[in-house]
């Protein structure tokens, strides 16, 4: 029988996770998104087959929440949740994740990212193209590491943080919850929660 993966939201970032998804197994991928208007539309080379809230109507055999905004991103793994429709984690095989990493629910892990021993990630988070989190952090639930971030090891985040496209974290860092991290930001020292931090070393805004 041919598996089938849901994924709610049909934007760029739904395009890496479609193909995240076919790389990692998944034999069929729709999407189902706001825009869509009643009649199956092609998006790229997967079809858009219906709205959001239909999504349980289509017989998936899992879903995944493709929406860059964090918040948007929670309402909808939450409410797959509310209806025990399967929400499932993606791993790139062109990633390493440490055996011993912990990955919830709703996660992202696309191609090149290295997640290493001991490391903890919340729900639906995203580990973009290229990150690298090392050993003992913990990343809270719907934040993003983008694409070329590294963290060291013992690295913690808090939930619905924005750790930007290349930026680096030092070993031992504690970073708050709502939290953005500009591009190519170096950050030496704690962040509290709600700031945004830009700069070599990170200052807030």
């Amino acid at each position: 029988m041919t598996r089938r993966l849901g994924i709610i939201g049909a934007g760029g970032h739904g395009k890496v996770v479609a193909d995240t998804a076919e790389r990692a197994g998944w034999e069929e991928v729709v999407f189902f998104d706001p825009r869509y208007a009643g009649t199956v539309l092609a998006h790229a080379h997967w079809p858009l087959i219906g709205l959001p809230e239909q999504a349980a109507d289509y017989g998936c055999d899992g879903y995944f929440v493709a929406i860059g905004n964090s918040q948007t991103r929670q309402q909808w793994c939450e409410w797959l949740r509310d209806r025990d429709l399967p929400l499932v984690t993606l791993v790139d095989p062109a990633s390493v994740v440490s055996q011993y990493a912990s990955l919830e629910p709703g996660v992202l892990v696309v191609a090149g990212a290295v997640v290493n021993a001991d490391t903890q990630i919340a729900q639906g988070v995203i580990v973009n193209t290229r990150a690298s989190i090392d050993h003992d952090c913990r990343i809270g639930a719907f934040s993003h590491v983008c694409p070329g971030a590294a963290l060291a090891g013992t690295v913690t985040v808090g939930g619905h943080s924005w750790i930007g496209i290349g930026s680096q974290v030092r070993q031992g860092i504690r970073i708050g919850s709502h939290v953005t991290v500009g591009a190519g930001a170096t950050v030496v020292s704690d962040i509290a929660d709600g700031l945004t931090v830009v700069g070599t070393p990170a200052r807030p805004q």
